[in-house]
């Protein structure tokens, strides 16, 4: 492949880019086509906060009684449990963080969206979101009251009768059992029941089959009541003799109507989450065996649990996380020690789970709120339309002065940056789809415009060697080679220098300064690759040895070009 096809596949490469990049930042230009327009619609950039409104609410940690080696974990547990609580609201993308001023922890939320600040308040406050309960009376508040049981009855005894009297009549039986029969186990076989011996079925049952008078092919002429309801029975053949008899049989069961086995129900007894000091996994001994849950409760939750368990010896307690019951072990003997176990058939990844759910029911560390501030969707909708503003105003401003100043360079240049723009908010777009989403905030905007500014920095550095090069006599195409050569270690350490920086912000900065350092890092790393990759390529494809005689148009005068070096 020549070296003319290689930059002619590159350059079809960056307008095939360039145009994708333009479709997603700009669905509306294919509208006519409502697929590929609904499609690209559907991706939207991730507004924070000051953008669309919603809350930001502040908190300020007690971790007096926190160890100090432990406070970095405690506070990491009240943000599990915060997010864990925010999620379950139904937030969208919920920003939550801590910070540290000295000795002093903060908890930051902020909830994008969401508009009633009290009902906000109350969730992230709520406690305890573990309890202990015992056992309490049988959940009857479902029964049929017993009128309409018999009533029922009445009914569905009446329609057996009905059933019987088709089947005697010569009715196929199997049909009426696959129409009628309410034993869901031979239903769909027309009541087949296959060859059993005596005693598979209830003695009223058996009794038919076995010790009554019918013949094969034969259905008994009444009804047999069980307890399961009434039965049409037919007896199709019989095998066998003594106690190798079986019989294979059919039937028709209408069921009895009767309330369900009440639910058992379970009452608060005061010992919640506040009072668990740890939840761990552990095993019962060392090989193959099953990993149970180990508790232990402080001081006054060690008083309750063994007040607990005395009383509902051979009981369950239900431990509850978030009103959802999630174990009910069942107490075994009275526990004194503060410590108890939930025995079951966890795997090791279950067991992890009910540790982390357990541990997370309550706030290990008292927070109290110190600042709250909603913002209004139509003042982020104002602050958004005032930085896009200046975003246009600032980018129009750049590439009047690159056309002005560089001409045919500086528009290659000027579409490079378009190329830059759309790119960068085609990230924005599709980051909603990574676990690594961009939320855009008028920080991260001021970032986006600031990496504009270093897009056209990098081009200037390159613009300069080229036309240094051309004025030494070097041709067009190696002065522009040497121009980017000689420019890249400048770009390359200046731009490392923000990415370092921004960095530093990430890693030390709080939530708006984080927004901006983010998008800054994405803006300079896209900026580099659209100076020395996207603009290179352009160039490359469209100058060549026509621009000697027209070398103003690259803002250099032909008196000052030494003589052209082959």
């Amino acid at each position: 492949m020549t070296f003319k096809q290689k930059l002619s596949i590159k350059f079809a490469s960056v307008i095939l880019m360039a145009l994708m990049a333009g479709l997603i930042s700009y669905p509306k230009a294919v509208s006519k086509i409502p697929p590929v327009y609904n499609a690209l619609n559907k991706l939207k950039i991730n507004l924070g906060l000051d953008l669309q409104g919603g809350i930001h609410l502040e908190y300020k940690a007690d971790t007096s009684k926190i160890e100090s080696g432990k406070v970095d974990e405690a506070m990491q547990a009240v943000q599990d449990v915060i997010e864990r609580r925010v999620n379950a609201f139904g937030v969208a993308e919920p920003v939550i963080y801590t910070t540290k001023s000295g000795t002093e922890r903060r908890l930051i939320v902020e909830l994008a969206g969401v508009k009633d600040i009290s009902q906000a308040k109350n969730l992230i406050k709520e406690t305890p979101f573990l309890e202990f309960k015992e056992e309490g009376a049988p959940d009857t508040s479902k029964d049929i009251p017993q009128e309409f049981l018999d009533k029922m009855n009445v009914q569905a005894k009446q329609k057996a009768e009905d059933l019987l009297k088709k089947a005697l009549a010569g009715e196929d039986f199997a049909q009426l059992a696959k129409d009628n029969s309410e034993d869901p186990g031979s239903k769909d076989n027309g009541g087949d029941l296959d060859f059993v011996k005596k005693g598979a079925f209830v003695p009223e049952f058996d009794k038919v089959l076995f010790e009554g008078n019918l013949k094969d092919g034969e259905i008994n002429s009444q009804l047999v009541e069980t307890q399961f309801g009434w039965h049409i029975i037919k007896k199709i053949e019989q095998r066998g003799e003594g106690d190798g008899l079986e019989v294979h049989g059919a039937h028709i069961l209408i069921a009895k109507k009767s309330n369900p086995a009440p639910q058992q129900s379970y009452v608060a007894t005061g010992l919640s989450g506040k009072n668990l000091k740890s939840a761990t996994v552990e095993f019962q001994s060392q090989g193959l065996s099953e990993p149970q849950v180990s508790l232990k409760f402080d001081d006054e939750g060690t008083q309750m649990f063994a007040d607990l368990t005395k009383k509902n010896i051979g009981k369950s307690v239900a431990i509850y996380l978030d009103g959802k019951i999630i174990s009910a072990p069942t107490v075994q003997a009275e526990i004194t020690t503060g410590e108890a176990v939930i025995t079951g058939n966890f795997s090791i990844d279950e067991a992890k789970n009910l540790v982390k759910k357990l541990n997370e029911g309550a706030l290990p560390v008292p927070i109290n709120l110190i600042s709250q501030e909603s913002v209004d969707a139509s003042l982020g909708g104002a602050s958004l339309e005032t930085s896009l503003k200046a975003g246009y105003i600032g980018l129009g401003l750049v590439v009047i002065f690159m056309l002005l100043y560089y001409r045919f360079l500086g528009l290659i240049a000027s579409v490079a940056l378009l190329i830059y723009a759309g790119l960068m908010i085609s990230i924005f777009k599709l980051s909603s789809f990574t676990p690594w989403q961009i939320t855009l905030t008028l920080p991260g905007i001021a970032g986006f415009i600031l990496s504009i500014g270093m897009a056209v920095d990098a081009n200037i550095l390159i613009f300069e060697r080229t036309k240094e090069e051309i004025r030494k006599g070097r041709s067009i195409l190696g002065a522009l080679d040497e121009g980017f050569k000689r420019a890249w270690t400048s770009i390359r350490d200046g731009n490392l220098s923000s990415i370092i920086t921004s960095v530093i912000l990430i890693e030390l900065g709080t939530g708006f300064v984080k927004g901006f350092a983010v998008t800054l890092i994405v803006g300079v790393l896209l900026s580099m690759f659209t100076a020395v990759v996207v603009s290179r390529t352009m160039l490359k494809f469209i100058l060549g040895e026509w621009i000697l005689d027209k070398l103003w148009l690259v803002g250099v005068n032909k008196k000052d070009v030494a003589e052209i070096k082959k």
